[in-house]
Parts: C-alpha cells; structure tokens; sequence
C-alpha cells in the first residue's frame, strides 16, 4: 500500500504541469474561444528563458524569471495581436491551423536557440526528502501541488470578482453586450492571453526541474493537459486543476503497475499516454454537443472547394512531369521526388476529411504508421501489391475507429480527439518494443510479374523503377478523390461539411457520410505510410510521431486542403521532398526549413486560407473566358449541393 501511495506522491510533478496547462487552456477559451494547441509551447519557452539566464548567464533567480515571464507575455501579446485577433471570427479550421503553425513556430525556435537534448536543470523549490506514513520522496511534489492549486484558486477569484474577469466572462457570452458595456474585446483577449501564458510558465519554471525541460516533450504536454480542462467543461479552472493532479497520479500509479509480473507484457510502454485519450473520447462523446461557445459577432465561411475537372490532357501533362521529375534526377534529387510524390498521397487524404467534409484530424502520420509498421509484420507473407492493400487496411480499420467520437463532435473538438489518439498510438504501438521491436523489421522490396520495383540497389539509393510505382499510385490517387469530389457521394460529403442538420434534414447520412470519408482518408494515409516503408526499408517510431502529423496538416494547408491542385503543392514543400532538398542545396536552408514552414502556415490561415494553389490558380485563369466552377457550400448554396447529392 506504501508504494502505491508513492507513486501517487511522485506523480504529482507532472500533474502540476498538467493542470497548469489546463487552467490556461480553460482561462484561454473562456476568455478568447481559442483552443490553444501551442500552449505548452509557450510555457516551455519562457522556461528556457529562465533556465537560460538563471544558469548560463548566472542571473538571481527573481530576475530569471522575471525575464521568463517577459518574454512569454510578448509572445502572448504578438500572437493575440498579429494572429488570433485576426482569426477570432475564422471558422474552426483556420484557428486549428493558425495554433497548429504556432506549436511548430515556437518548436522550431526553442529546438535552434537552445537545442533539442532533455535538460537536467537545478532545483527551484525545496526538494528534501520528506518521511511520511513510512514512505519517502522528495518534497517538491507537495510544494508543487500546492502552488498549482493557490493558482487555480486565484484565477478563480480573478473571475469571479474582479472587473475585468466578470468583463472577460460576459464577453464570452456576448461580444456585442461588452461593446455596450464600454469594454474592449480585444483589450480583454489581450490581458486573458498574457495570464494564460503566464501561469503554465510559471508552473513549468518549477517543475522542470522533476520532469526535466524538453520542447517536444513540453510542447505535447497540451494532450494531457486537454483532457483535464475538458473534464472542467473548458469552464472550470478548478475541476481542470483537480483533474491534472490526479491524472499525473494515476499515470504514475500505472507505471508502477506495469512493473508487476501479472501487467500483460505488450502493455508495459505505452498505457499511461493513452489515458488522456479515454477521457477526451469520454467526456467529448459524452458532452461534446454540450460544450460552451463563444457568442462571437460573427463566423466566417470555410474555404471554398473548387470540384476538379478531370481533363485527360492536364493528368497526360502533369503525369509526363512526374516522370520527367523521376528519370531525370537521382541521388538526393531523387529522392526527394519520391518523397513530395509520398507526402502529396498523404495530404490527399486530408484533403478528403479536411477539405471536403471539414473534419479536422491530427493524426494522419498515426494512421500512416499504422500501415507501416503493419506491412513490415505482413511484407514477407504476402506478395505485392497485396501487402500494401492489407497494410492500407490496417490504417483504414484504425481510422474508422478514431473516428467514433466524429458522430457527436466536429472542428476543434475532433482537432483534440485526434490529436489525443495519435499520442496514443505513438506511443503504444510505434514506442512499443512488444508490437515495434526498437531493432525494426525489414520490410522487403516491392516486386511485381517479378520485376524488381525496390527503392535500393547496390549504390543506387533513388531506383527510377521505384519512383515511376510511386508516382503511379499518385496518379491513381489523385483521380480517385477527382472521381469522389465530383459524385453524388462528394457532394453529400460537401453538404455535411456546410450544414449537418440540414444536410440531415434532407436525407443525407451523416453519420455514414462521416465514417466512409473516414475509412477513405485512412486508407489514402495508409497507402502512403507504406510507401514510405518501402522507400526507407525499415522504419523508425520518428517518422509516423505526431510532431509529423502537424507538420502534413501545415503543408496540406499551405497547398491548399480543398484541392487535389493544393495536395501536388503540399508534397513539392514538405519536409525531405523536392523543395526542401533544393532549398537547402541552394539556400542551406534545412535548420530553417520547419520554423519557415510554421510562420508560412500561420500567415496562411490569417491572410490566405485557401491556400497557395489558389493564388496560382488564380494567376493561370487570368485571361481565360472561363473558370472551374466553384462550391462556396455555404448555406446560400446548400440547396444547389444537396440536389446534386440526392
């Protein structure tokens, strides 16, 4: 009983930076209606600030984190100011994006100013071993849960009797009724998004010491931190408060579990991550439909979805490209062909869920890596392509799943559940040396009527045997979801995406409609994640991490996710592939590349939500008599969508 009582103890370090980050995810979106996803980013950068002057430049500790909090509180200033005040009547999927561009900002920053190993910092608090009830630990834990729970005290009564916080929470309510009231919603977003800030970096200062300071780890601390402020409704900072200091126990207490000799082997690595996820799935499935908004002036429409025209000569043209692009090059040029033709597959797939039924999902490298990890188990069994098939199966099967919660929910709260279940599954199954083996898999080439279609031969590392197969997929990919965009089924997927209840109303599924988009961007994800296993011939948890699936939404977005035009786009830029190559040949731009990326997306969702492949779509169309039509599906249009769908 002791050593349970230990590790509930123990636990309290993380629950602390959990409940911080709730209380200012909660504190945000009641005063905002942002769901920050870049909160613990911030938190850790004004970390770094402080460990960073405290230790390196040798300042007192009270001008350390005087510094700390300077340096957050611009940041939060620079954000509400320059993008989210901008986006405060966008439609969910722009404030998703912007948030999203921001994590990969602010991640890319702290990674090239202060590096990316884990560092070991000195204590602030008091940290001497305390002996109680016959057990002994460091008494930090309690000095930190207790400082998490003064804070939520004080930003409850911040709320709840002072001016400005009955000011903050009226306009929540009504932004039109605190104009009235002589109030400023932007004065008030303002002061809401340097508390917000402040408070997490404060917390992390503290903790980073038990936890340790490490911007990825930090920055995915949002996870945890999310199914704690939902527990709280996202209107309770108290009940998020509570609910991060247990979960931080009771992953704790799960750890300890899993040492038994009676814990199932392929659980050891993996459960504790996933218990943020069956909260969010719970609470969200349970009360999505529940949960407050914000009485905003008003919402603007999604971007536009331009229906593709399948001409034969434009695929003739733009398929003669890619063979050029392939035979052409080689070595890393190549390469990176391969790899923008792979990525373009991938974010095809969100163009599918994104795009054209507006549901939001974070975790397309999971389902990738689902399909990857499952032909490295599979690729010696059966013969191609009927390994991809089945691998690509695995990825549809896993998506069907994530996407239960899509029934009740949509926008920035499936954003959350999918962000949560690719933690999750990065975790179980990529980290999982029972399902993943750390050793890998060898996944072996692709062979078809017994020609050799692999990737690698001798000091060949770019095979134009196996860029034509990639860029064949492509083709075949691209004219399916042309072929889907344009049926009856398409335009169901567009009525769901305007207006589910009306779209309801006149007999659409959409709970089906929901589920088949689903199963179709799985499967897509799928089939590139196994490409990308045969491209790389064994695989590493990395390459499937969540932190990619941030940066295939950035670049799918960057693109153009209403487009097949804006996924081609996508693919050129992403990561590895073609343009980064050339760039950093040319430019040596390959440490910049991600940070680049992060600003280039949050301007994106600020100044052109459409994406790049409408300004060149735009640019091609000047001088022509006619244009692609074009879907606003929006209500005005939904009549003419749905009559094409039924």
């Amino acid at each position: 009983m002791n050593q349970h009582l230990l590790f509930v103890i123990v636990g309290l370090g993380a629950g602390a930076a959990y409940a911080a980050v709730a209380m200012a995810l909660v504190t945000t979106y009641r005063g905002t209606g942002v769901i920050n996803i870049a909160q613990g980013a911030m938190a850790v950068w004004g970390a770094y600030v402080f460990q960073d002057a405290r230790v390196v430049h040798e300042l007192p500790t009270p001008v350390a984190m005087a510094l700390g909090f300077v340096a957050v509180a611009v940041l939060a200033l620079v954000l509400h100011v320059l993008v989210f005040r901008p986006l405060r009547t966008a439609p969910a999927l722009s404030r998703v994006v912007a948030s999203v561009g921001v994590t990969i900002t602010i991640q890319a920053a702290v990674i090239l100013q202060f590096g990316t190993a884990r560092r070991a910092v000195p204590a602030t608090l008091p940290n001497e071993p305390v002996r109680l009830w016959g057990i002994s630990f460091s008494q930090d834990r309690l000095w930190l849960a207790g400082v998490a729970i003064v804070l939520a005290v004080a930003l409850w009564a911040y709320g709840r009797f002072t001016r400005i916080g009955l000011a903050t929470r009226a306009a929540s309510q009504s932004e039109r009724g605190a104009v009235l009231m002589g109030f400023s919603p932007d004065r008030l977003g303002a002061v809401t998004w340097v508390l917000a800030s402040v408070v997490p970096t404060f917390v992390a200062m503290l903790v980073a010491p038990t936890v340790g300071l490490d911007a990825i780890a930090w920055t995915f601390f949002v996870v945890p931190a999310l199914a704690c402020a939902l527990a709280g409704r996202l209107e309770s900072v108290g009940i998020a408060c509570a609910a991060g200091l247990a979960l931080g126990s009771v992953q704790a207490e799960i750890t300890f579990l899993s040492s038994k000799t009676w814990w199932p082997d392929w659980a050891t690595v993996g459960v504790a991550q996933s218990v943020p996820l069956v909260v969010i799935a719970v609470v969200l499935f349970a009360l999505g439909h529940r949960l407050p908004t914000r009485g905003s002036l008003r919402i603007d429409r999604l971007p536009p979805v331009r229906v593709p025209e399948l001409r034969a000569g434009t695929i003739a043209a733009l398929t003669t490209v890619g063979v050029l692009a392939v035979v052409l090059t080689d070595g890393t040029y190549r390469f990176g062909v391969i790899t923008s033709m792979i990525a373009a597959i991938i974010a095809l797939s969100l163009v599918v869920l994104v795009g054209l039924v507006g549901q939001i999902s974070l975790a397309q490298a999971a389902f990738a890596g689902s399909a990857g990890f499952a032909l490295s188990k599979i690729g010696t069994g059966l013969p191609f392509p009927i390994s991809l098939l089945v691998a690509a199966g695995v990825a549809t099967v896993l998506g069907l799943l994530v996407s239960i919660p899509a029934l009740r929910i949509r926008g920035v709260q499936l954003a959350v559940v999918t962000l949560a279940a690719g933690v999750a599954i990065e975790e179980l199954v990529f980290h999982n040396p029972k399902l993943s083996p750390s050793t890998g898999n060898l996944i072996p080439d692709p062979r078809l009527f017994g020609i050799d279609l692999g990737v690698r031969e001798g000091t060949t590392t770019a095979r134009w045997q196996f860029g034509l197969l990639v860029l064949t997929v492509l083709v075949l990919a691209c004219i399916g979801v042309g072929v889907l965009a344009r049926s009856s089924f398409g335009r169901a997927l567009l009525a769901v995406r305007s207006n589910e209840r009306a779209a309801a109303s006149v007999g659409v599924d959409v709970a089906g409609a929901k589920l088949l988009a689903f199963a179709a961007s799985s499967f897509l994800a799928g089939v590139g994640g196994a490409l990308i296993g045969y491209s790389r011939g064994q695989l590493s948890p990395e390459s499937f991490g969540v932190p990619v699936s941030l940066s295939l939404l950035a670049f799918a977005y960057l693109g153009g996710i209403t487009s097949i035009g804006g996924a081609l786009l996508a693919g050129t830029f992403a990561p590895l592939g073609i343009g980064y190559v050339v760039l950093d040949r040319t430019f040596h731009l390959g440490r910049h590349y991600l940070l680049a990326s992060g600003v280039l997306l949050v301007a994106t969702a600020v100044f052109n939500p459409s994406g790049m492949i409408t300004t060149f779509s735009a640019a091609l169309r000047r001088g022509r008599r006619h244009e692609l039509p074009v879907l606003e599906v929006e209500r005005p249009a939904l009549a003419a969508v749905l009559d094409g769908a039924l």
